[in-house]
């Protein structure tokens, strides 16, 4: 939805994310977490980076398929970060506190 906001796309996936197990990279973080999900839409990453060139490198993916998972952006005047599976979960044991840590700063920083 905040994808679609920002005027990004989104597309039902054939069969979604669903449970305890689904990886998530982060690049900008050079980290692999392992998350809970359960959606069934994903993220068209060139409508948004289109929209947004500043999401480009601030991205996370699902190693499995390639799909955008969650994202910030960077630089801009509009602070962002979105996840598409539960970081409260903590499936990893606590792989995803790291969201938490992020979102945390980012409100600091202003």
């Amino acid at each position: 939805m905040l994808a679609n906001a920002l005027g990004g796309k989104t597309f039902k996936m054939k069969f979604g994310h669903h449970g305890g197990n689904q990886p998530v990279k982060a690049a900008y973080r050079k980290q692999v977490i392992i998350t809970a999900q359960n959606h069934g839409f994903a993220i068209d990453e060139q409508a948004l980076t289109a929209k947004h060139p500043d999401v480009k490198g601030s991205y996370e993916m699902n190693p499995n398929d390639n799909s955008y998972e969650g994202f910030k952006l960077i630089n801009s005047k509009q602070k962002v970060l979105s996840v598409q599976y539960h970081p409260e979960a903590s499936p990893g044991p606590h792989d995803a506190r790291v969201v938490f840590k992020e979102f945390k700063e980012m409100l600091r920083a202003g």
